[in-house]
């Protein structure tokens, strides 16, 4: 039996700079995401609304654990100004001991004393 990924990629797109940047604050201000990255402009091309569309958008790879995913995906949701916004989870299967153990550290729930 396959034990599900304990960490996950999590990608989302925005028309905006500065768009992406408040969606990558309020993630890692709720430690939801250890880190975002965001990557210059992207072209998509899509098909919406019965028409193809072609735009500039910013991509966001946000780092976290699945523990954290639903949380996640409901803040992104909320705080996306998209109707359908794209939000995808990716497993990682391997990766670097220290630096997931960090993801790890940085998106465990904060306990009140």
């Amino acid at each position: 039996m396959t034990t599900p990924p304990a960490w996950l990629t999590v990608l989302t797109t925005t028309d905006s700079e500065e768009k992406a940047h408040s969606l990558a604050q309020g993630a890692v201000e709720a430690r939801l995401a250890a880190c975002v990255q965001i990557s210059a402009p992207v072209t998509s091309v899509y098909r919406w609304q019965n028409a193809i569309e072609t735009t500039e958008e910013w991509q966001l790879l946000f780092k976290t654990t699945a523990e954290r995913y639903d949380e996640l995906e409901a803040h992104l949701l909320a705080a996306h100004d998209y109707e359908t916004p794209e939000v995808i989870a990716i497993p990682v299967v391997r990766g670097g001991a220290r630096y997931l153990d960090w993801v790890s550290a940085e998106t465990a729930p904060i306990t009140p004393l």
